[in-house]
């Protein structure tokens, strides 16, 4: 039985509030197995919908401490929602709720958007412990941990959507099946397991490709002060190949970088091929370069310049360094 057969877009959209993403991956189903379709799914959060799709999946959550989901919200997605935050509620006073109310509205008056955490097995305490942390965040911080908190949402409402059509078992990938339900009861049972902290953004995890479609290192970049992406901006990727095995902090040496390609961001604010596509990226040290100065003459940084290295044993994952800017910071992580 092939996984992800009979599967539509809304159910889809049950896993994840962005229409963008419910329907790439529809148009992506039937998958081989399970653990491609999370591959895939992660690929389509990170890499193809865009900030106001995440916006939108934010939009379909409730409010932690709250049963009744958004009116756009589907009737399954209500229904996980409730299921997820049973540990919260099941552990809550009515002072708690109210203090979670009060700090939930603290946060969309700051961000813009509901706080987002993935609740399974989490008390009250422990997500008003975290909102409370988060909101001392920069928007910019917040918001890709937002993105990264969905992700995790969308993963175990994915193990949800497969158990329930009775496909994520067959007769070849049981040993894939049993290993997927064994990771999702450990990520519901360890309290504080889906907390993000600030390192953890700047990288994130990597999708294997058996066979490329694309450059194995991509970019895109999103100008969170105006809510949409930055198109028109200048990017270089440079690999490093001077006298020393690595560059060395406060050492120039502009011989030792060597252009792999350049290009400037289209209107969805990606860039266009910065390199060939193959199989086995060269490891090494690359540097992927952003001419801010000239999409903002007035902006903080003339330039970005990021710095990553690959090593032998990830020659085949894919790399997508996205971009987030605002007036005087900007931030970053090696997405997946």
């Amino acid at each position: 039985m092939e996984l992800g057969l009979g599967f539509d877009e809304n159910d889809y959209l049950s896993c994840c509030g962005s229409t963008q993403f419910a329907k790439e991956m529809a148009s992506a189903s039937p998958f081989p197995s399970y653990q491609h379709a999370l591959s895939v799914a992660r690929h389509i959060w990170f890499n193809t919908v865009d900030v106001n799709g995440w916006l939108q999946a934010f939009s379909a959550h409730p409010s932690i401490g709250q049963t009744r989901a958004p009116s756009h919200a589907s009737q399954t997605s209500a229904q996980w929602s409730k299921g997820e935050q049973s540990t919260a509620l099941a552990t809550a006073t009515g002072s708690s709720l109210q203090e979670l109310a009060e700090w939930n509205a603290r946060y969309m008056q700051k961000f813009g958007f509901v706080f987002l955490i993935c609740a399974s097995g989490r008390s009250t305490e422990s997500i008003l412990a975290e909102l409370k942390k988060r909101y001392t965040n920069r928007p910019i911080v917040e918001f890709e941990i937002a993105a990264q908190e969905q992700m995790k949402i969308t993963e175990l409402r994915l193990s949800k959507l497969f158990t329930s059509k009775g496909n994520i078992i067959s007769t070849t990938d049981k040993n894939s099946s049993l290993a997927t339900k064994k990771a999702e009861e450990e990520r519901v049972s360890i309290i504080g397991g889906h907390v993000t902290a600030a390192s953890d953004t700047l990288t994130a995890k990597s999708i294997q490709n058996p066979s490329r479609t694309r450059p194995p290192i991509t970019t895109h970049v999103l100008d969170v002060s105006r809510g949409s992406p930055a198109s028109g901006i200048d990017v270089l990727l440079e690999k490093w190949n001077g006298n020393q095995a690595r560059p060395i902090f406060g050492y120039t040496d502009s011989d030792g970088w060597v252009v792999q390609g350049s290009s400037s961001t289209d209107s969805d604010g990606r860039s266009g091929q910065l390199m060939n596509i193959v199989d086995d990226v060269d490891p090494g040290i690359y540097r992927i370069s952003f001419n801010t100065g000239k999409y903002n003459p007035n902006g903080f940084f003339p330039s970005v310049s990021i710095v990553f290295e690959i090593l032998e044993s990830q020659t085949r994952q894919h790399f997508h360094v996205p971009l987030l800017l605002s007036p005087f910071s900007f931030s970053t992580y090696r997405g997946s």
